[in-house]
């Protein structure tokens, strides 16, 4: 559990991010499909002619099709190996990587730091359009047309249930030995100037399918298919709700990852890989 780095590495953080619709997700995949995290690995090992490939940690884990504009990974690169290639490391990837990749940044990371576990929350926009024509053919690859009116004051009536730590069985696809309990911070609609609507999503960590099935069911409210009250009762029920569409990846973007101050990044580390439970429940396997 220690997030020491190995004897001889220098762990590296990397701020990135990429349009997600030719992507096969972020993690690298058995079957060899495209993934952000093997074009980014790939690069680092042909730019530094390295032998052998630095596996990256990253803060989420993206599903196929969803984008990222703040996303962070961290790698342990040979001290040599980092000090030959730091100064331009970040021009030689710029050159390497797909033009639906960039990295923004590449700093020696401080003490302690882990681009998962270390991050104390995540901030996610999910961008929707209702306008009848449909969605602007520049924006269509990161806005989802909905066919129906909908209404952001019931939207965030509804997400009102949802604000706070709860188990989110109801909303995630679940894996095993993974719990779905999650602090929700914020969840709130807004109608942009050019009519889009964009939710804001953030939270200490999400589970699969969280921000896209919440979407979906606050959509149903929106558009007057379910009752304001009807998210926090699927919320309750404690178990996954077929009625909850998961809505398609191109309108989810991750934004953001927030991390605390350096001194506390060891502690934050230690403590988000702790198994969750909600008071009073048993806590236990």
């Amino acid at each position: 559990m220690s997030d020491e780095v190995q004897d001889g590495f220098v762990r590296v953080r990397l701020d990135l991010s990429y349009d997600g619709r030719d992507f096969s997700g972020w993690a690298k995949q058995a079957q060899g499909q495209r993934t952000v995290q093997g074009e980014i690995e790939d690069a680092l090992r042909t730019v530094t002619r390295s032998k052998e490939t630095h596996e990256l940690t990253v803060a989420g884990r993206t599903d196929a099709g969803v984008h990222a504009r703040g996303q962070v990974a961290h790698v342990d690169l040979p001290v040599g190996l980092w000090e030959e290639h730091r100064e331009k490391l970040l021009r030689r990837l710029a050159g390497r990587l797909p033009h639906d990749v960039r990295v923004w940044r590449v700093a020696e990371a401080p003490a302690g730091f882990n681009a998962r576990f270390s991050a104390i929350w995540r901030r996610y926009a999910y961008r929707v359009t209702d306008d009848p024509g449909g969605v602007d053919p520049l924006l269509r690859g990161h806005v989802l047309w909905h066919d129906w009116p909908l209404d952001p004051d019931a939207m965030n009536e509804a997400a009102t249930a949802l604000i706070g730590e709860h188990d989110f069985a109801a909303y995630c696809k679940k894996r095993e030995g993974a719990t779905t309990i999650r602090t929700l911070q914020v969840l709130r609609w807004e109608r942009r100037d050019d009519g889009v609507l964009e939710a804001t999503v953030k939270a200490d960590a999400f589970c699969h399918n969280m921000v896209r099935s919440l979407v979906g069911a606050l959509l149903f409210v929106g558009d007057g298919h379910r009752p304001v009250d009807w998210p926090g009762k699927v919320l309750a029920a404690g178990v996954r709700d077929s009625a909850v569409h998961v809505v398609r990846p191109h309108g989810l973007t991750l934004e953001e990852v927030g991390y605390p101050a350096d001194e506390l990044l060891a502690a934050r580390s230690r403590e988000a890989r702790n198994k969750r439970s909600l008071p009073g429940s048993a806590g236990c396997c």
